[in-house]
């Protein structure tokens, strides 16, 4: 049985029909308000007029879907981009069988679709309101899976395991070797924490600002980093101390960082551990 549950993405209410697996549904309608309160149908019938957007949608049934219809897929396929083309969520799911989309009475009403599908809509929207909308989404879905999230924040927690160690080593070993003003000392913080960022990330704070400048308002890079990259983050803040302490010149503390950075990274995703700690036991026994 499908539970509602609402997230808000940049201020933008959307509800999400969260299944207990990988077939979540989010309501288009309430990200088309993130354009137009008013015309929400209109605008996602404006998605729908798209050739892009029919061949996704069909690949996506096509991979999900064994009643799905080709021959009517192909027929809008040949149409879409043209004037006089128009295409409703109703008339798509009814001439092709598709399952991705589908229109809900009542309290919770309006055009869902699969979450793949509503993000491929949000990136339509806006790629930075999209952003918003999956990260609000995989928190809750974080939430959902493991009770202890709610009391905690993992990623707040990692970000910040080694980050004492960090800046104790620059405030006890760099900065008194420098002859800077103390109202000067954030700038080397900050440089030394652009240094781990490139050999994480390969950007720093301000790239990634100046890419993502409407994200950037309230979040940051790190804001938005994976738990796997946080995990390694926190491994690097460690090393990094270690290493100002053994007085190792900064351009081989890059060189050992980034190094480390790939290995680590590389070990955590091929084995899914991102995943497996987000599926910590939900024993109540644990949450004081």
């Amino acid at each position: 049985m499908a539970i509602t549950k609402k997230i808000n993405a940049n201020g933008t209410e959307i509800s999400i029909l969260l299944q207990g697996n990988e077939n979540d549904y989010i309501c288009l309608t309430d990200m088309a308000r993130y354009k137009d309160k008013q015309r929400t149908d209109y605008i996602i019938q404006n998605w729908l007029r798209s050739r892009s957007t029919i061949e996704y949608l069909g690949v996506w049934e096509q991979l999900h879907n064994p009643n799905f219809n080709p021959i009517e897929f192909d027929g809008f396929r040949n149409q879409a981009g043209l004037h006089s083309f128009s295409l409703t969520p109703k008339e798509w799911g009814q001439k092709t069988n598709a399952i991705g989309i589908y229109s809900k009475a009542g309290r919770y009403g309006g055009t869902y679709a699969h979450k793949d599908i509503a993000f491929n809509f949000g990136m339509w929207l806006s790629p930075t309101f999209q952003l918003y909308v999956v990260k609000e989404y995989q928190q809750l879905k974080e939430e959902q899976s493991n009770p202890l999230l709610q009391h905690w924040d993992v990623k707040r927690i990692l970000a910040k395991a080694n980050y004492t160690l960090h800046t104790d080593a620059i405030k006890n070993i760099i900065i008194p070797k420098l002859p800077i003003e103390k109202k000067k000392e954030g700038i080397i913080y900050a440089s030394e924490a652009d240094m781990l960022n490139l050999a994480l990330f390969g950007f720093t704070a301000k790239d990634w600002e100046e890419a993502n400048p409407e994200l950037a308002k309230k979040l940051n890079m790190r804001d938005t980093a994976s738990i796997n990259e946080l995990v390694v983050l926190s491994n690097m803040e460690s090393l990094n101390s270690e290493l100002i302490k053994q007085g190792m010149p900064r351009d081989v503390r890059y060189e050992v960082l980034h190094r480390m950075a790939e290995e680590q990274l590389k070990v955590l995703n091929d084995q899914n551990a991102e995943y497996r700690f987000k599926k910590l036991t939900s024993s109540t026994d644990l949450i004081e």
